[in-house]
């Protein structure tokens, strides 16, 4: 690594003292000071051995610094020193850990090349990995080089291909199939293998035959897990079957197993869906008194099934509770909170909202711009009957970030403003209104003739505005198709 440093050691050191003080040092720079320093000069005659390589290439890796870590496997077979199958793992698992599942079986077949003994443990660790990562085409064939290399199954790689085949529905009998033959090959499925299997047939909604499989486990002496139970509840929210899933809970309870917070997530999302808001703010206070933090998708479930039933006051506390919680909610929750007050006529509510995303930098992905832009123009109009000059200020603000308008939103702008008297608002809205490319249909007209031209107050308006409102080429007597009047005119 080429850094040395200048530390005072000790006359008798030892390895088992460098490795306590790299383990203590948690800046990997200094680490890698201790470590080089300690072999700057060999005056002491101390030399690394497996203990220390071991500990700095673990902290090399976990700090993602993978060169160096490699390189000191190669120094280690230089230095004679005892390579061992969990100083490789552990940069395996590292390489796991920041997906790059590849790099992972490079220093698999790496431990061959540096003589390293590789046990089923290697095999286990790495067939993991690649099934994590679901690189299944390349796990299949290391399953295919572990069997032409003698290495036989135990009941850790066998979960870890009942999971790989439980991914779709092509493969799952094969994991079904696997699972079955177990007992025969003198490996008996536990708890583990059950919940993966159960886990698959639920993310591929076969629940009947997760449930029936859950009997069987309970039968085999396997006790479930959260992990487990909460898969089931899921999938049968899912399905609507909100009576069994609430079952499942309350069996929760009575065999010890505490839900987490996703098992609280599921359900409460499944009640909102379901119409049944006020049990999920049940559960909601449930699931605070046993001290479990709600997450975002918690409030967000909550916060949307209380607006689907009309319930504004409450979503709006839970969105205050998730705020102050630090949790930041995003486009699609805003925008069902503001077309929800939309409906309900609380236009000055959602538009106050519109400002709070603004304050709080909540900006749309390509996702929800198009929604964006939709709770927008919804303010918009619906201001311009309550509140013109507020419908102004939004209107501006969209002008500013760029968010699209439509004709509706000109057509409601210039009729509010006419309609209001406010000849400088109105006119600037049309002059941008041809800017942006629209043109003015036969109801805006007809808005600005009735509100200015017949009532004769434009020209007090734009008096009082001290500018001056005068035609561009006159008032053009030309009649398009369809008999409508063309006005174009300019403020100066």
């Amino acid at each position: 690594m080429g850094i040395k440093a200048a530390i005072k050691w000790p006359k008798q050191m030892n390895p088992a003292l460098v490795q306590k003080l790299i383990l203590r040092e948690r800046d990997i720079q200094k680490a890698i000071i201790i470590f080089d320093s300690a072999t700057a000069e060999y005056a002491n005659g101390f030399r690394h051995d497996q203990n220390t390589f071991s500990v700095m290439i673990s902290k090399l890796a976990s700090a993602n610094q993978f060169r160096s870590a490699e390189d000191l496997l190669d120094r280690m077979k230089k230095e004679k020193c005892n390579l061992t199958e969990d100083i490789f793992l552990s940069v395996c698992r590292a390489y796991g850990r920041v997906h790059r599942p590849l790099d992972s079986l490079r220093i698999f077949h790496k431990m061959k090349d540096l003589q390293c003994e590789r046990t089923k443990k290697s095999y286990v660790t790495v067939f993991s990995i690649l099934v994590s990562e679901n690189q299944l085409k390349v796990a299949q064939k290391f399953h295919r080089d572990m069997k032409e290399e003698g290495i036989s199954p135990n009941v850790a790689f066998l979960n870890v291909l009942i999971k790989a085949l439980s991914m779709n529905k092509s493969t799952i009998d094969a994991a079904l199939a696997v699972f079955k033959e177990m007992p025969d090959k003198g490996h008996i499925p536990d708890s583990y293998t059950y919940g993966t299997l159960i886990s698959g047939l639920c993310k591929l909604g076969m629940i009947d035959e997760a449930k029936r499989l859950f009997k069987d486990m309970e039968t085999k002496g396997c006790s479930p897990t959260v992990i487990t139970y909460t898969c089931l509840i899921h999938s049968l929210c899912r399905s609507s079957n909100l009576g069994e899933a609430m079952k499942f809970l309350k069996e929760m309870g009575s065999k010890g197993i505490e839900p987490n917070v996703v098992t609280f997530s599921s359900l409460m999302d499944g009640l909102c869906k379901g119409g049944r808001s006020s049990e999920a703010l049940e559960l909601l206070a449930n699931m605070i008194a046993k001290r479990l933090t709600p997450n975002v998708i918690t409030y967000s479930s909550l916060i949307n099934g209380l607006l689907k039933e009309r319930k504004l006051q409450e979503a709006v506390e839970i969105l205050d509770r998730m705020k102050l919680q630090g949790l930041r909610p995003d486009v699609g929750l805003y925008g069902n909170l503001v077309t929800c007050l939309c409906e309900c006529s609380k236009f000055r509510e959602a538009a106050n909202f519109l400002d709070e995303m603004v304050l709080g930098k909540v900006s749309p992905e390509c996702v929800t711009w198009s929604l964006h832009i939709k709770m927008h123009i919804m303010v918009v109009q619906g201001l311009c009957e309550k509140d013109p000059g507020r419908a102004f200020q939004v209107y501006l603000s969209m002008r500013t970030r760029g968010i699209s308008r439509n004709q509706s939103t000109y057509s409601s702008l210039v009729d509010c403003f006419c309609t209001t008297g406010d000849a400088q608002k109105a006119y600037r809205v049309i002059h941008e209104m041809v800017l942006d490319g629209f043109v003015p249909d036969e109801v805006t007209w007809n808005a600005i003739v009735s509100g200015f031209w017949c009532r004769k107050k434009v020209h007090e308006a734009a008096d009082d505005a001290g500018q001056q409102v005068k035609p561009l080429n006159g008032i053009i007597d030309d009649l398009v198709p369809g008999g409508r009047l063309v006005l174009f005119f300019t403020i100066q």
